[in-house]
This record gives C-alpha cells, structure tokens and sequence, in this order.
C-alpha cells in the first residue's frame, strides 16, 4: 500500500493516543494509595480497601489489553488493505449505493464486534465474577448481545442510509441538512431511548408506595420538578453496581432506581441522590450537554464532507475506488484523536456540573452529610478510584475523583 502524508499523521496520531493512554493508565495505578483517607474511615474496611487496590490495578491492566488490541486489530486491518478489500466484496454484490454503504459498514461493525466479544466475555465472567460484581448469566450475556445487534442493524442501519442519502444529494449543503436530521434524532433519543429500549433489557416495576416513595415525591415537588413516576430497575440482574437516572420530557418525567441503589443506601441518601440528579435539570445541564453533542455532530458532518471528497484521504487508507460510505468510513480512524480532545472539553464542563449539582442538592435538601455518605457508599459498592491520578481524570473522568466531592460537601474542597 503506497503511503502519502496523512497516512503518516493519521497513523501517528493514533499510536501517540495510545501512548499518552498508557502513561494516564501508568500513572493511575502509581497514584494508588495504600493508605485509606480519612474521610472514608468506617466505609470500608481493610478487606474491602485491599479489595478496591486489586479490582483498580485488574480493571488498568485489563484496560490495556483492550486498547492494544483494539490498535492491532486497526493497523492489521489497515495496513494489509482490509478497507479497499471489504469495498470489493461489497460492491461484488451489485446493489444500490444505500444497500452497498449499509453493507460495508455492517461489515466493520460485526467485524469489530466478533474481535472483541473474547474480551468482553472475559472482562463479566472472569474480572467482574471475581470481585462479586457479575450477575450476568451466560443466557442474559447472549441475549444482551442478539439484542444490541438487532438495535444496532435496526436504528443504526436507519440513521445511516438517511446519512449517506443526504452526503449524495444534498449538494454543498448536505452537511447542514444531515446535521439537522441527526440533531433531531439525538433529541429524541436522549428523551425516548430510556422509555422504549431499556425495557428490552430490564424489568421496570413502579415503586411501592412507602417513606421513600413519599419522601421523593415530596422533595420532587419542594424543587418544583414535575416527577410523574419512581420505578424500579432490576440491575441487580447483571451487576451489584447501583445508579439512577431520569427519563422522560415536560410533565411526564420519571426517575429509575437501581434495586441495588434501593437495597444498600437510606431514605436520607436517596433523596439526596434524587436532588443532585434534579439539579442537573434546573441547572440546564442536560440541555448544555445535548447542546454540545449536537455541535460535535455539526463540527464532524462538516469536516466529513469536505474530507471524504479528498483523493488523499482514500489514498492513506488503500481505497482505489472512492465512495462516500468507505470515506466516512475512514475518516471515523482520522476523527478519532480530534474527537479525543474535544472529550476532554467536554469532561471538564462535565465535572464542573458534577459539583454544582452536588451544592445544588446539598442545599435544597439541607443534607449535604446524607449525599456525602451516599457517595461514598455508591464508591464503596462500585470500588470506584478514590485517588486517581490528574492525568487520568482530565483524559476520561465525566465526575470528579469521589474524595473531592466528598470534601467539598464537607467544606473542605
């Protein structure tokens, strides 16, 4: 495969993120303190703490396996001419543009899933078995896995061909007119996709009526937030790992609990839970956070057309026979460092709203020991990092290190 001057800045582009991964990670694990802090004394015990240092070093090391592999799989596939090799088999088939480009890129796609599925199967039955966390049965993991790829083939095959249709015959504005179309589709994910798909894969059941149902309601109703309905979700199915989360748009919001989050923390922690959670909708988060990924899709549609017009770029990657499906299909390896960096505007922003929305609940709740005490816990239960390195948390951290919101619940920050 000839080789011209992007190849080489894509290809170095991808192995320096790979390297500056493995230093984060590197340096993660030397951050590690042996020593617990203060401030979870009584959370863990010294079993549980020698516990959390195991599963962090197995998870970073485990970590790393994937990604080197993941860079592996790429360059082989790269360099041994698989993109222009898979353009051929396709258009062997002689179909429609649309059928071709759906084609091709359900072809990387279950590629690259058949490639990591080992991976996958080893991180939930061997590392996450290990430390008590799987509760995933081989049948739900093969289920799980039917289904994803059904939704995938399903909506993913939808969004694309709209996509590679518009990039065909939109003209110099295709861009603009596929960025509204996926903007759309962004929105109503964000807002139905709890609603309709997570039902696939777990049970919904309406709490029952009791103090914390009451109390969630009545704080709900304090902050002015319209919560319609509290349900239950069974993750204890899959992982004793707890979270929550809301769904639903106007008047018809409802807030899903993990049974794992409703079995291990107090009416006190929960509500305060709750409040940081609603705090993110009356502090406008989630509206900066749709706000943002529509302008990353606005910034990648943009550069994609105007790239995957470019004779170069097919020439870095082997494709003799250019096409708009095997040029977006490159340009996702070429948008990967860029997207990297605007993850980690997008990370900072993110944190920044972790706390705010943990003062907002600490003092409309009153509560703030009841949220610290749940932080921790929820730390204790998922072994979260308690001291993660800078690097590490400025390359991939959505939340700030838990020890620091500890603290500045407790007026130390």
């Amino acid at each position: 495969m000839k080789t011209n001057a992007l190849f080489w800045i894509i290809l170095c582009a991808n192995a320096g993120m790979y390297l500056l991964d493995t230093v984060a990670n590197r340096l993660n694990l030397r951050a590690l303190k042996p020593e617990l802090p203060g401030e979870f004394e009584g959370v863990y015990d010294r079993e549980e703490y020698r516990r959390f240092l195991e599963y962090t070093a197995a998870t970073a090391n485990f970590e790393r396996v994937g990604a080197t592999w993941d860079l592996a799989v790429l360059l082989g596939f790269w360099l041994l001419g698989g993109y222009d090799w898979l353009d051929r088999v396709v258009r062997s088939a002689h179909m429609g543009f649309i059928a071709t480009g759906l084609l091709y890129f359900g072809g990387l796609y279950f590629g690259r899933w058949v490639l990591g599925l080992p991976l996958e199967i080893y991180e939930t039955f061997r590392i996450e078995e290990r430390f008590g966390f799987n509760k995933t049965t081989p049948g739900t993991f093969a289920g799980d896995q039917i289904k994803s790829l059904l939704l995938s083939a399903v909506l993913g095959g939808a969004v694309l061909a709209l996509v590679l249709a518009i990039l065909q015959h939109g003209g110099p504005a295709a861009w603009l007119y596929a960025w509204g179309m996926a903007s759309v589709l962004l929105i109503v994910m964000v807002y139905l996709a709890p609603a309709l798909i997570l039902p696939l894969f777990n049970k919904m059941t309406p709490l029952e009526d009791g103090e914390l149902r009451r109390e969630i309601m009545a704080c709900a109703e304090r902050l002015g937030f319209p919560l319609a309905e509290i349900s239950v979700m069974d993750g204890s199915r899959r992982s004793t790992k707890a979270n929550a989360f809301f769904t639903g748009i106007g008047g018809t919001k409802r807030v899903v609990l993990f049974d794992t989050l409703v079995k291990n923390h107090t009416t006190e922690e929960l509500v305060a839970v709750l409040a940081h959670e609603i705090g993110h909708f009356k502090l406008r988060h989630i509206v900066q956070h749709i706000v943002g990924a529509i302008l990353n899709i606005g910034i990648f549609l943009f550069l994609a057309q105007w790239l995957i017009r470019w004779p170069g770029l097919y020439a870095a990657f082997g494709v003799r026979q250019p096409s708009i499906y095997a040029g977006l299909a490159v340009f996702l390896v070429l948008y990967g460092p860029l997207s990297r960096v605007l993850g980690i505007v997008r990370g900072a922003q993110s944190r920044r709203h972790e706390f705010a929305a943990d003062r907002f609940a600490a003092e409309a709740t009153g509560l703030p020991h009841a949220l610290g005490e749940a932080l921790k816990k929820l730390s204790r239960n998922n072994l979260g990092n308690l001291s993660p390195h800078r690097l590490h948390v400025v390359l991939y951290h959505s939340h700030p290190p838990v020890l620091e919101r500890v603290r500045a619940l407790e007026g130390k920050g």
